[in-house]
């Protein structure tokens, strides 16, 4: 059985996990629960556990000091962290303890189960690791060809061996101490079988003609081949893209692939940890990229410091529905994110902070509904899903606001109009007026709403409603110029009315009195 111990402040999560987790079934036992780090450490420094689960934030000593102080003692220690949501920070710091857990709270029987499972894993395989030499000795004739290739797998991933124990084995498998080499890791894009990954290596093994190394490492295809050197790695190149073509032909799926500078084969760990690393810029360079150190050095240097970032540039067009705008804003926004380059959490956490000012101006049941979509932003590994994620929000949003505006617009413009028809003889009547006295608006929002709503300025409509009127007072019966200017609002300047009249009706007042036509124009 191997021993568990458990680190919350929290005594609720503490019995709560200690009473849902079949320990027996997971061939573990479970030997006390503490509340805080410092407890923790004596405990641990007195019982030695196989493994811990422990909460990242805690008062006094936190996990993450608890990591650092317990690897100092015993790094053989495994450690589960249960974090909140946003503590990247926390978690990218562990990573260099070898932690490779992490439960976000609140959690389930299932995923710490599956979290202790593959700890024991790890811990039978190291038990018996001495076994494997051995046997390897004694049957090493029979089993060379495995031997190697396990040797060479452990070789690159694992940080327990050095140049010693390559020279060691070196001598047993008679490997070229001059060996150059190059790694290749395989990321598979979308759902795949363990099939798919055998497929790869299969393919990549028969055209890049019998690498040191093929093998799966969890969900990556990794690949150890002599550096061909020189003008060959053009046709290194097109040999990695024939891999991918021959692939996707078969099996209709997408692959990025990650290749390291050459280096000396007993360099192969930090070549390993290389490609990871390149294989991480595939979030901005996008899936199906064939991604070198000279990529990533590339994104680098385009870095800038700081990433100008106003939420409003989006939220603005989407209130009013306009919906090419919005769209506009978006794409500036994922290409600003994109140049940038910032670490992947930092840009993450730029895209919830716009997403959440978008679904705030919903209404309280659709945002909900927007809310529990945010896992999804955070679970996402390019940012070119992210950014087809907020392009279907965005549309929905200003299409809702669109709908919502045409409605809303059409009320405001009627309005407007009966302001109009009502005030005819007013002389202060004009846009200004109307939209800070009667409407309390902008007045150059109402003017270019009227506009849309109309087709005509505020300024014509009105002068065009006036001399209608006239024409209709006019053909009531007797009635003076200077009586129509006062009535319509031109006040005691009949000249001034009798020159609109004529731009609009094409005749001066009296002319059209005399006309035996007085009909509106």
């Amino acid at each position: 059985m191997y021993k568990v111990l458990l680190v919350d402040d929290e005594r609720i999560i503490l019995d709560g996990i200690s009473r849902m987790v079949d320990w027996t079934a997971l061939d573990t036992t479970l030997i006390g629960a503490v509340r805080n780090g410092v407890e923790a450490f004596e405990f641990i420094r007195e019982t030695r556990p196989d493994i811990v689960v422990s909460d990242i934030r805690m008062p006094g000593m936190d996990g993450l000091a608890l990591v650092e102080a317990v690897h100092e003692v015993d790094p053989r220690i495994r450690f589960v962290l249960l974090s909140g949501f946003g503590e990247f920070d926390y978690a990218s710091r562990a990573m260099q303890y070898g932690v490779r857990h992490y439960l976000l709270k609140p959690t389930n029987e299932e995923k710490i189960s599956q979290a202790l499972r593959e700890l024991v894993d790890e811990l039978r395989e190291e038990g018996n690791r001495e076994t494997f030499v051995q046997t390897m000795r004694q049957e090493l004739d029979r089993v060379m060809p495995h031997v190697k290739e396990q040797f060479l797998k452990e070789f690159v991933t694992n940080k327990t061996y050095g140049t010693r124990d390559w020279n060691y084995y070196r001598s047993l498998f008679r490997l070229d101490s001059d060996y150059r080499v190059r790694l290749l890791l395989f990321q598979l894009e979308g759902e795949f079988e363990f099939e798919h990954l055998f497929a790869i290596k299969n393919i990549a093994e028969e055209l890049l003609d019998k690498p040191l190394l093929s093998t799966t490492i969890g969900d990556h295809v990794l690949i150890v081949m002599e550096d061909p050197g020189g003008d060959s790695a053009e046709l290194l190149f097109e040999r990695i893209y024939r891999i991918r073509e021959t692939f996707q032909t078969y099996y209709k799926m997408d692959a990025t692939i990650a290749l390291s500078e050459p280096d000396h084969i007993v360099t192969a760990r930090s070549m390993y940890k290389e490609t990871l690393q390149c294989l991480n810029y595939r979030f901005y360079l996008g899936e199906g990229s064939l991604i070198t150190r000279k990529d990533t050095a590339a994104s680098q240097s385009a870095r800038r410091n700081e990433f100008a970032f106003d939420e409003e540039r989006l939220s603005m067009p989407i209130r009013s529905g306009h919906r090419e705008e919005a769209a506009a804003a978006l794409t500036e926004f994922f290409a600003g994110l994109k140049e940038a380059q910032l670490d992947i959490d930092v840009t993450k956490s730029y895209v919830i902070q716009q997403y959440v000012s978008l679904i705030r101006l919903c209404e309280p049941e659709l945002m909900e509904s927007y809310y529990r979509k945010i896992p999804l932003i955070v679970d996402m590994t390019t940012l070119q899903a992210i950014q087809s994620f907020l392009e279907g929000v965005v549309g929905e949003l200003a299409e809702r606001f669109y709908r919502h505006n045409t409605v809303k617009h059409g009320a405001i413009v009627r309005k407007v109009i009966a302001v109009i028809e009502e005030q005819l003889g007013n002389p202060e009547l004009s846009l200004n007026w109307v939209a800070h006295e009667m409407l309390y608006m902008n007045a150059d929002y109402l003017g270019k709403l009227f506009k849309k709503e109309t087709g005509e300025k505020f300024s014509n409509y009105v002068m065009k409603a006036r001399i209608q009127k006239a024409m209709e007072l006019i053909a009531l019966g007797d009635v003076k110029i200077f009586e129509l200017a006062e009535r319509l609002g031109f006040g005691d300047n009949p000249q001034y009315f009798s020159q609109v009249f004529k731009k609009y009706a094409g005749c001066t007042p009296s002319e059209y009195m005399k006309s035996p036509d007085t009909s509106a124009f």
